[in-house]
């Protein structure tokens, strides 16, 4: 655990989705650069970049007096964290897995930046909105369905996902929970092994490759559906209106399931 002799006055955050929970939970002011695709809200845009997905600028970091680093537990840069820790520069690693993992770093971060209390309105919304989705679908009739992430090469989610969780809580049965890294390498064949009866991506490209396969069940039912992308792949604030528009998508897809 991360602990400071006093709330951080200077945050630099290297991870698209805390930029917004630091918003959502008052402590904006308090962040002095960002990384490229910081785009939400709108505000976060104007602020400094220190890097990119491919790389960060450790002498960037270094100009801004930084009191407090967040960091993505897999967003790769493992030398520059290194270098930040051995000079003394308080790091917060990101690495939510489900959503009490990201209800609980809401919280985490408003301790760091002394905004608990905006931080703590902000967890328990959150938390109130997935638990009136888990009542909702609670015993709906559970949908096999494959999250692609990528196509060159194609790679889905497992369990160890936090987009995991949310299928999971809107009745969807993740036909790749049981890969042992977040998200799996997988082939055409193991798909075509697994039969969904959903299929969720993220470019209506992917989607349409799937046609080929008349005989999936994915395919055969018309459950090829397109995730919003922001929403649905950030562990932060917008996370609850993605968790309900994907229940909607395989609450749609069961309706088109056989009898049985």
């Amino acid at each position: 655990m991360v602990t400071l002799a006093a709330p951080a006055r200077r945050i630099v955050v290297l991870v698209p989705h805390a930029v917004e929970t630091l918003y959502a939970i008052g402590a904006a002011a308090q962040i002095v650069a960002v990384v490229e695709y910081s785009d939400h809200p709108p505000a976060a845009r104007q602020l400094p970049r220190v890097g990119s997905y491919s790389g960060i600028s450790l002498e960037a970091i270094l100009r801004l007096r930084p009191e407090l680093v967040v960091a993505w537990r897999d967003g790769g840069h493992p030398r520059e964290l290194a270098r930040l820790r051995a000079l003394g520069i308080p790091l917060y690693i990101s690495a939510p897995q489900n959503v009490a993992d990201i209800a609980r770093e809401m919280r985490a971060l408003g301790r760091l930046s002394g905004q608990q209390r905006g931080a703590a309105q902000q967890a328990a919304r959150f938390e109130q909105q997935f638990a009136s989705l888990r009542q909702r679908y609670a015993s709906a009739r559970p949908v096999a369905t494959f999250v692609q992430v990528g196509d060159t090469p194609l790679f889905s989610v497992s369990r160890l996902s936090f987009v995991d969780s949310l299928v999971r809580l809107c009745g969807g049965r993740n036909v790749f929970a049981d890969a042992a890294v977040p998200a799996p390498q997988v082939s055409v064949e193991a798909v075509l092994a697994r039969r969904p009866q959903l299929i969720l991506a993220f470019e209506e490209r992917q989607l349409a490759y799937w046609q080929r396969w008349p005989q999936l069940p994915a395919v055969a039912l018309g459950n090829l559906s397109l995730l919003a992308e922001d929403s649905i792949s950030r562990p932060g604030p917008r996370l609850a209106d993605g968790a309900r528009q994907l229940c909607r998508q395989i609450d749609a897809a069961r309706q088109r399931l056989p009898a049985g």
